[in-house]
Order: C-alpha cells, then sequence, then structure tokens
C-alpha cells in the first residue's frame, strides 16, 4: 500500500525481492494507494514502484500474479470523497487502462471492485468487470468491502449475462475483533461477518482478509489496538494467543496468520521490513492443532 509514499523505491524493490525469493507469489494493490498520504493527492505511486520492480526484474512478471483495485482513486486531487472514482462502465474502464500503463503489463490476474458504488446500477458494473475479463484485461475479478448479498446478487447477474462472475471477495478480519456494531476508525474498512464466510464456503468463493495484524498491535506496545477493540474479549483472546504461541514456539503474529490459514482464508500482509517478510512466510508452515484452533476462536 506504501510503496512510492512511505516506503520508498530501493525498499520497495528488496521487499518484493525478497518476498519472491521466499516463494512469494502475489502483490495485491490498487489504484487509490495511498492517495491520502501522497503529496500529489492522488493514487498510483504503489502501481508505478511494482512496475518499475517488474521492468527492472526480467521474467519477473511470469513469477507473480497481480492484483489490483478501481474505485475510490481521486479524480480531482486532494478532494476525496466527493471526487472519488466509482463503478461505471467507463469509470472502471478507465480505472484499470490506468493501472495497466502504471504497471507496465497488458492484464492483471485479478481486478477487484474496491468498495461498492450504489449511485451505478449493479448491472452496469458487473458487465464491465466481465467485459474486461472476455477482452484479456483481467484474468478473474473479485468483490471488496461488499456485503454477501451485493455479490450473491452481482453472481447472479453475471450468470444470466453469461460474464465472468466475482470469484473472490476482500474484507477485513484477524483473531482480535471490535465490539459488535462498534464504528472502526479506519474509513471504508468492512469487517468480514459469518454471512460473508457462509457465502463463500457455499459458493466456493476464494476469502482475502486485509489488516490482518491490526497495524501490529498484537506485538507492538507502541501500536495499540483501538478504542472498539477495548472490551474483555480481547482480553481474553490475547491471553490464548500468548500461550498457543508459546507452545508452538512462534510470534504472536505468526499464529494469528496460521489461524487465518487454516479457515481457508488468505491474509493480505503489509510488510514494510525484509524481516517481517521472512517472519510471515514463516507462518505458512506452522500448523495449529484442533485444540489451539478452538481456544483461540472461542476466546474471542
Amino acid at each position: 500500500m506504501d510503496y512510492g509514499t512511505v516506503i520508498d523505491q530501493d525498499r520497495a524493490f528488496a521487499l518484493l525481492d525478497r518476498y519472491v525469493q521466499r516463494g512469494g507469489e502475489w502483490l495485491d494493490t490498487a489504484n487509490c494507494y495511498s492517495f491520502w498520504i501522497d503529496e500529489a493527492g492522488v493514487g498510483g505511486a504503489s502501481e508505478r514502484v511494482i512496475g518499475e520492480w517488474l521492468r527492472s526484474r526480467p521474467g519477473a512478471r511470469d513469477a507473480v500474479r497481480i492484483a489490483t483495485k478501481v474505485r475510490q482513486n481521486p479524480l480531482v486531487a486532494h478532494r476525496w470523497p466527493e471526487s472519488a472514482e466509482g463503478l461505471s462502465r467507463s469509470a472502471i474502464r478507465a480505472g484499470i487502462e490506468a493501472s495497466l500503463s502504471r504497471l507496465g503489463v497488458d492484464d492483471v490476474d485479478l481486478l477487484w471492485a474496491h468498495a461498492e458504488d450504489r449511485s451505478v446500477a449493479l448491472e452496469e458494473t458487473v458487465h464491465a468487470f466481465g467485459e474486461l475479463v472476455a477482452e484479456g484485461k483481467a484474468r478473474s475479478v473479485g468483490a471488496a468491502n461488499h456485503p454477501s448479498w451485493r455479490v450473491e446478487r452481482a453472481r447472479a447477474l453475471a450468470v444470466s449475462a453469461d460474464v465472468e462472475p466475482w470469484s473472490a471477495i476482500q474484507l477485513r478480519h484477524s483473531l482480535v475483533q471490535p465490539r459488535p456494531f462498534a464504528p472502526i476508525p479506519e474509513a471504508g474498512h468492512r469487517l468480514l461477518t459469518p454471512d460473508d464466510l457462509d457465502l463463500a464456503r457455499d459458493s466456493n468463493l476464494w476469502v482475502w482478509a486485509y489488516t490482518p495484524l491490526l497495524h501490529g498491535g498484537y506485538v507492538r506496545e507502541d501500536k495499540p489496538f483501538s478504542e472498539p477493540y477495548d472490551h474483555p474479549g480481547t482480553t481474553r483472546t490475547l491471553a490464548a494467543l500468548g500461550a498457543v504461541a508459546a507452545e508452538v514456539q512462534a510470534t504472536k503474529n505468526q499464529v494469528v496468520l496460521a489461524w487465518l490459514m487454516a479457515q481457508g482464508i488468505s491474509p493480505i500482509v503489509g510488510a514494510s521490513r525484509v524481516e517481517y517478510v521472512d517472519e510471515a512466510m514463516d507462518a505458512m508452515a506452522l500448523e495449529l492443532d484442533a485444540s489451539q484452533m478452538e481456544r483461540l476462536s472461542s476466546a474471542r
């Protein structure tokens, strides 16, 4: 997310190199990253850095799969959300063309609808995404930050129109959860719900989870959880997490990632240091037994 803004190009290249060296495959970005901290007031920095990395590493495009997103990039600098791009056919097509140019690629492996746009008929959005798959500009499509009923309706519309349906969902999820119905401070984040998981399992959708490590809150005292996470369930969960981490001789972050992966959920990790890349990749080999999974889940 922060490539080209908080993380300069040299550091981003080192992170990407290590990730691929460790067997990493998927890169998840968005056309709006990170407009809120970029002096330009618009997104695109992350995609440009990844594009430069691809151009400087012969064969890198064959080694990675790229996911990016349309919806939310300001069309007028420093004017969000009032100028945020939507999900009309023209907006989607303009968004993907600009992303492909910045990335320096002919297609992306997965194109996400970054958020809902209820000012546009869902049929128009579904058709536009399907067209891009048919044209070979996206190999698959998914929905981020959409409620399950909208995803299911969109998939039904896609089947009726004989176009590619959304086959993946991306939502915020972690072991520790905020109080029910408490708003989280990050604008635009949508939490994974039991209904989302039910739909995903029934329809064989791929589930991606962002912010799985809650900005470092599990392991760093200088990164406390936000106020909605201040409740007794968090205390119980952190106690269970600490116990399980000691048993398996892993970091708390690694246990959280392993807990997610054991449920068939793919966590998206925004590593800012090479050692964090290694920590996350090492979590892929960590197996939690049924008792440990139950203790972590029931503590919540």
